[in-house]
């Protein structure tokens, strides 16, 4: 070592240090976008998935009683992109009392829409009284 590196200034011997740190640090700041990604994919799945149920009791509930499924299935699907449709179902019940419910399934897309999906599904539930004649 010289002498004139040790006698160097502190301001030359940290020269390039803010890059070195910022190399090192890129790594967990890529995976920490990703992971803030998914936790917005997971939510924006539940947002969809009851708004899909929320329009499909709507629908079914103003249907005949025969053609409910198809009216309600119709609906929860109608707002969907394909990507998200894919892999998404509805189904419509009711209790005979007049009370119709819509539940929605959803997968959960890994990083983008339409691609892989997480082995669980996201579930929207909505009900609503059905309208007299």
């Amino acid at each position: 070592m010289s002498m004139r590196s040790v006698l160097a200034p502190p301001a030359l011997r940290d020269r390039g240090q803010v890059t070195i740190e910022f190399l090192g640090m890129t790594p967990t700041i890529i995976v920490t976008l990703i992971a803030l990604w998914q936790v917005v994919l997971v939510g924006y799945t539940f947002t969809l998935a009851g708004n899909a149920a929320d329009e499909a009791v709507r629908q079914a509930t103003a249907a005949e009683p025969g053609a409910r499924q198809g009216a309600c299935e119709a609906a929860g699907l109608k707002h969907l992109s394909e990507a998200w449709r894919s892999g998404a179902s509805v189904t419509c019940g009711g209790s005979g009392s007049g009370y119709i419910t819509a539940d929605v399934r959803m997968e959960v897309p890994i990083l983008f829409p339409g691609t892989l999906s997480f082995p669980f599904a996201v579930r929207g539930h909505a009900g609503a009284v059905e309208e007299a004649d």
